[in-house]
C-alpha cells in the first residue's frame, strides 16, 4: 500500500493520529452526516461538522482545499446515504463518487454506483468502509504515487478500481459494537 485514506464518522481525529504514526502518505478524511445523508472530505486540515446541508458541508470542505466525495452512492439498505436529490443538486460540485464499496450488502448497487460515476464524468474511487479489521483493504484504488490533491485526482483519472465486497456477515459485527456502545452507556 502507498497511500492510505482515512474517513472515520464526523472526525478526522483518527485519521489524523493514522497520519503521525503511519510510514505512509496519510490522507485525511471524514466521512460528514449531513441534514441529506452522507458525505465525505478529503485533503482535509478542519473537521466538518455534522448536520449542516450537503451543500453547506461541500462549500466547507472545498474552502479548505478539499475535496468532496459521495459514498456509497446508490446502496438501497444505507439509510445515510446522500438522498436522490441532494445528489442530484450537489453533482456539479462533486469531485468523487464510490464506485466499489466493500460493505454493500447487494453487488449490483457498486454497479450503478460505477454508471453514476463515468455517467457524470467523476472520478471514481474505492473504499473497504471497514468496521473491523478482517474488512481493511475490501477495497481500494491501484494508481501511480502522487503528490497532494491534484495529484491524487489525476491519479484517480489514471487508477483501477480492485476488491470485493465483504461477506453479508460483517454486518453483524456493526450491530454488536452498536449494541455494545448502547450498553455501556446505560
Amino acid at each position: 500500500m502507498g497511500a492510505l485514506a482515512t474517513t472515520d464518522d464526523n472526525t478526522i481525529e483518527g485519521a489524523i493520529a493514522v497520519r503521525e504514526r503511519a510510514s505512509i502518505p496519510v490522507i485525511v478524511g471524514q466521512e460528514i452526516s449531513t441534514a441529506e445523508g452522507e458525505l465525505v472530505g478529503l485533503f482535509l486540515q478542519e473537521q466538518a461538522p455534522r448536520g449542516l446541508s450537503a451543500m453547506e458541508t461541500t462549500r466547507l470542505i472545498k474552502r479548505q482545499g478539499g475535496l468532496v466525495g459521495v459514498p456509497h452512492p446508490l446502496d438501497r439498505f444505507r439509510s445515510e446515504s446522500l438522498d436522490a436529490p441532494a445528489v442530484e443538486n450537489l453533482t456539479c460540485e462533486l469531485d468523487v463518487a464510490e464506485a466499489l464499496n466493500g460493505r454493500v450488502t447487494v453487488a449490483a448497487d457498486n454497479l450503478r454506483s460505477e454508471r453514476f460515476a463515468s455517467g457524470e464524468g467523476l472520478m471514481r474511487s474505492a473504499g473497504s468502509d471497514a468496521h473491523s479489521q478482517f474488512e481493511l483493504g475490501r477495497g481500494y484504488v491501484e494508481m501511480e504515487p502522487f503528490q497532494g490533491r491534484d495529484g491524487f485526482l489525476r491519479g484517480l483519472g489514471d487508477g483501477e478500481i480492485s476488491g470485493a465486497v465483504s461477506p453479508f456477515w460483517v454486518h453483524f459485527f456493526s450491530i454488536l459494537a452498536k449494541v455494545r456502545s448502547k450498553l455501556r452507556r446505560g
